[in-house]
């Protein structure tokens, strides 16, 4: 029985949230791409409990962008995640994927918030 495209992120998604936990030390810097936009959270799990986030559905982001669903978009995304991260004081974050693979939009959002400070 082969699984949809759908199955196969949620069986992904729930074998990465068995490994990967945030903690007020090292929060959950936590990835959801849809067909038109990205979001990202940093999260620390024990005390469940959203820190900083970003989108590209915010002013901030939506003027400088034509497009939320391209690498550009979650570029920007990254780059504001690690600034606000940086702002609280977390330099380390732990990466969730949320499922998706390590490639195009969730690459993108990942490699701008290192180069932005973030590290993971």
């Amino acid at each position: 029985m082969k699984l949809t495209r759908k199955e196969s992120k949620q069986r992904r998604h729930r074998r990465i949230r068995g490994k990967v936990n945030g903690s007020p030390e090292r929060p959950r810097l936590s990835v959801f791409r849809s067909n038109e936009h990205i979001y990202a959270q940093v999260i620390d799990d024990t005390a469940q409990h959203t820190i900083v986030a970003a989108s590209t559905v915010e002013p901030e982001i939506k003027s400088k962008i034509s497009s939320g669903a391209n690498c550009s978009a979650s570029t920007e995304v990254g780059k504001l995640i690690a600034q606000r991260s940086l702002e609280k004081g977390i330099t380390q974050v732990v990466f969730d994927r949320g499922g998706n693979l390590y490639h195009g939009r969730v690459k993108a959002l990942a490699e701008a918030a290192r180069e932005a400070g973030l590290n993971f």
